[in-house]
């Protein structure tokens, strides 16, 4: 409930615990009377109460009260009442701001949504602007018991401008399990882009620790808030690299009450095939070119076959003549309209039966749409569409092409050269699209194939997380999804490790189809410490020249040390160090040193887990190949080997690139193993 700024007890802190009971007892109430809804006298019938159990039972997860999550993180003290800051004596008042509103049995809140208006000066609120705003009180919390406060005298320039000790504590805070929500610790930067409209596409780049994952799962849940009844018709989608990743993140939104937004990888976007197969580098980088889109839709539009015999309609005794130069207009306003292959195959039985129509009508008769609809049907009309507009399936269009050597030569002239072509044609055709080996490369192109002939569903809103290992190809599959909508894009080009990795968010922005999009740089790190940036960034002249080091803000410096190693022992030995500090270990290393180093810990008795496995308190080591660090963070980092990290690649600047998201990865303290000597760009 909102209350007036001056409070006559002497204890803040219990006062602050008996709000936060009083809360929660208030969120348990709500829960109640949602469980109580009788829908019988409601619900029309079973269909419309289907409808009505689904969304209640959604409501009541929504309304869940996690015990180990703070129900509110802080509290604004406005020194007036929004809305009337230049009435004179109006009476200023606060609000406490959590991860979702909460009301009493009066329905006057008691925790306010931290994305709604009046929560926004919890973030943005400064010494230079406090916006309106006399206190702000920030909370600490052991488990879900409310142990400390720390207050910001806005109008204070002394005390505005110290800076947090408990929001850089959370910061720091050691995590087990998966990723959590910043909500409690969003910086002004990253809240600028988080309430960033709906209409807009937005990039971000971030380096490692600057938050930008978080920053769009924020806004994925904030947009959600603002845009609820477009968003639910239209949905939204968190795309990530690999499904490591996702269970990573999963519960990131849940814990702020949105249960409805879907998350996949561009292999499950593009799941048209089953893939079994691989490409060399060279063919997947011609694959995933942009350039194939117009050679697919060449392939595709080489289908369509000029008519060069009339079509002739029997109606009862009567006859009617559609010449074929009348069709061939027909079939050429039907390419020029640039429509879907399917939608205008589906057209032209249409237009020819409209022109028989006319005939219909200038002989005295007067046919109606049912006449239409049944000439449209008529046999003579149908094997007329079959000869000039016939069905294609995308995957046999995509078979063809890279079966059929002369084929692809005639629709990919003038696009690919002869070694391009020879590149990604098959050395063993195969037979059928079922015994096909397809790559994950082929499936794009299936995907794209499959929308020139029918349009791809567009969903209100796409993000796109770890975008700059994405190939053009891949782009334009995500792209296809937010046609109508909007997305955010997520990543940072130093750490892009495929050979086809993104060069410029332009360039992404105009493959992706919103080249109108604002790109944003974070480049402040609150996740990875001082030393360990520093280190990892002396790469950055060698992956991604020009680009904005990222500077930590963290006031500890953290814990780095390289050391040689004699085997797997000592690697060993670095994790069981670290396991005995608070927190998760990742001991992350080249692909091709995982199975030795599996062995090392279980001869020594230390359990492991696989990436995107959960930690517990009794299991706190995750064993990650280099191949699938990138998104995931430990409180702890062994790097094994960084030699073998870059060698695992088929070039060095990909292997440095691999090396850097691999040295990043730490949000307290990294041990760096080596028996071979480093990489020569980490020299000073």
């Amino acid at each position: 409930m909102s209350t007036p700024a001056h409070d006559p007890l002497d204890d803040p802190l219990a006062r602050e615990r008996a709000h936060l009971a009083a809360s929660r007892a208030a969120l348990r109430a709500m829960r109640e009377d949602v469980e109580a809804l009788d829908i019988r006298d409601v619900a029309a019938n079973w269909v419309n109460a289907q409808v009505l159990t689904r969304q209640i039972d959604e409501r009541i997860k929504a309304l869940a009260d996690l015990s180990d999550t703070p129900l509110f993180f802080g509290r604004l003290d406005y020194l007036h009442a929004p809305g009337a800051e230049q009435a004179e004596g109006a009476e200023g008042e606060r609000f406490y701001i959590g991860r979702r509103h909460v009301h009493d049995a009066d329905g006057d809140p008691m925790v306010i949504d931290w994305r709604a208006p009046v929560s926004q000066p919890f973030y943005r609120a400064s010494k230079k602007d406090p916006m309106d705003v006399g206190l702000r009180r920030r909370f600490g919390y052991t488990g879900g018991d409310l142990t400390a406060y720390e207050d910001e005298h806005l109008s204070d320039p002394a005390e505005a401008a110290a800076t947090s000790k408990l929001l850089q504590r959370e910061i720091e805070r050691p995590r087990v399990g998966p990723m959590r929500d910043i909500v409690a610790t969003i910086q002004p930067e990253q809240d600028e882009i988080v309430r960033s409209g709906l209409s807009g596409t937005v990039c971000v780049q971030g380096g490692p620790g600057t938050g930008k994952t978080a920053v769009g799962l924020h806004r994925v849940a904030y947009l959600l808030y603002a845009h609820r009844e477009r968003l639910a018709r239209t949905g939204t989608l968190v795309i990530g690299p690999n499904r490591s990743f996702l269970n990573y993140i999963e519960q990131v939104l849940p814990a702020l009450g949105e249960l409805t937004v879907r998350q996949a990888t561009v292999d499950d976007l593009v799941a048209h095939v089953e893939v079994r197969g691989t490409d060399e580098a060279a063919a997947a980088l011609v694959k995933g070119d942009a350039r194939m889109a117009e050679v697919l839709r060449r392939a595709l539009y080489a289908h369509v076959t000029p008519p060069t015999e009339p079509v002739v309609v029997v109606r009862g005794s009567r006859r009617w003549r559609i010449p074929a130069y009348e069709l061939v207009e027909i079939v050429g306003e039907l390419l020029a309209r640039d429509i879907r292959y399917g939608a205008a195959r589906e057209a032209l039985p249409q237009r020819i039966a409209h022109a028989v129509l006319v005939r219909m009508e200038q002989a005295g008769e007067a046919p109606d749409d049912r006449v239409q609809d049944a000439v449209a049907r008529n046999s003579a009309v149908k094997a007329a569409v079959k000869e000039i507009w016939p069905a294609v399936d995308p995957a046999k269009l995509v078979l063809r092409l890279l079966s059929d050597a002369e084929f692809l030569a005639e629709h990919a002239a003038g696009i690919l050269d002869e070694d391009e072509r020879k590149t990604i044609l098959w050395a063993r055709p195969a037979r059928s699209v079922k015994s096909a080996k397809w790559s994950a490369a082929d499936a794009v192109l299936i995907d794209e194939a499959a929308d020139l002939i029918q349009r791809t569903h567009s969903l209100g809103h796409v993000v796109l997380d770890e975008a700059q290992d994405l190939s053009p190809m891949q782009y334009r599959a995500v792209g296809r999804r937010c046609t109508t909508g909007s997305a955010t894009v997520l990543g940072d080009l130093a750490q892009g490790t495929t050979p086809w990795a993104t060069r410029s968010w332009a360039e992404a922005l105009a493959h992706l189809g919103k080249p109108e999009g604002a790109v944003e740089e974070l480049t402040a790190g609150f996740r990875v410490p001082t030393d360990v940036i520093a280190y990892a960034s002396r790469l950055l002249p060698h992956i991604a020249p020009g680009l904005t080091p990222v500077a930590s803000v963290r006031e500890n410096p953290g814990f780095f040390e390289v050391r040689t190693a004699t085997g797997e022992a000592d690697v060993v030995d670095a994790c069981a160090r670290l396991l005995r500090n608070e927190g998760s270990t990742g001991l992350i290393a080249a692909d091709a040193r995982i199975p030795a180093l599996a062995e090392a810990l279980t001869a020594a008795g230390i359990s492991y887990l696989a990436p995107g496995e959960e930690t517990t308190r009794e299991t706190r080591l995750t064993l990650v190949p280099a191949s699938l660090a990138k998104g995931l963070e430990y409180d702890y980092v062994v790097l094994d080997e960084p030699q073998a990290v870059v060698d695992g690649e088929p070039d060095e600047r990909t292997g440095l690139r691999r090396l850097y998201v691999a040295l990043t990865r730490a949000v307290s303290g990294l041990i760096v193993t080596h028996a071979a000597p480093l990489p020569p760009q980490l020299a000073e």
